[in-house]
């Protein structure tokens, strides 16, 4: 469940945030100024902060340059500050949306919806493996290409796509309905046979002897898998 800060200085702006978000699953802090919020930021873990810019006592800019320093994650400005170099400024000093005062409720919290997933994508990106190496296999995730014992073999895209799903779970049986659902999609033209097919090319041009092969096992009455060890 993600957890949200709301920097706001008016407390009834303040709570209908916090109530939307929590109908739809979102817990919350809120922070009446600044000072408090970034205290709240630097000792709780938040996955989002909504950051108003008229805060007593405090330029939200310069609070939204803080904060940025402080956390890599979706920050928020809610103001009712609508000009464009507002916005400008806004960006420069790190936020990620702007969102003007008043608002629609709905829309506040499909936007905090909107940066939360985009976020988690790139955090999941970026925490992925730019290469796998099994046995004498090597697979380069950013150009698509795969190496055994240093030679290159060349694959279809399909294939690639086929060896890759077995590569990121070594030594898990796959069924061929699994693959074909994974790879092709049900709603795809073909059938299981496509999956052993794929799985026989791939054994062609990875394998010293593809008829009895070493890396990708075929587990009879279930499916396939590729060996760690």
């Amino acid at each position: 469940m993600a957890k949200i800060l709301i920097i706001e200085d008016e407390r009834s702006i303040a709570e209908l945030e916090r109530d939307y978000l929590e109908v739809n699953g979102y817990t919350s802090d809120i922070a009446t100024n600044g000072n408090t919020g970034m205290e709240l930021a630097r000792k709780n873990k938040y996955d989002l902060i909504l950051l108003d810019l008229m805060l007593p006592g405090t330029d939200g800019y310069e609070l939204c340059r803080k904060l940025r320093k402080l956390l890599d994650i979706p920050i928020l400005m809610v103001t009712a500050k609508k000009e464009d170099i507002d916005k400008i400024k806004g960006f420069e000093r790190g936020a990620d949306d702007y969102i003007v005062k008043p608002f629609n409720p709905g829309e506040l919290v499909a936007r905090v919806k909107a940066h939360l997933a985009r976020y988690e994508r790139l955090v999941n990106r970026q925490s992925e493996p730019e290469d796998i190496r099994i046995n004498g296999l090597h697979i380069d995730l950013i150009s698509r290409r795969v190496y055994v014992n240093g030679t290159e073999k060349v694959m279809t895209a399909k294939e690639f796509d086929l060896l890759l799903l077995l590569a990121t779970h070594p030594d898990r049986v796959f069924t061929r309905d699994e693959l074909f659902e994974r790879i092709w999609g049900f709603d795809s033209m073909g059938d299981m046979t496509t999956v052993t097919v794929h799985i026989r090319k791939i054994r062609e041009k990875l394998e010293e002897d593809s008829s009895a092969p070493d890396l990708i096992e075929t587990v009879w009455g279930v499916g396939y898998r590729l060996k760690k060890g």
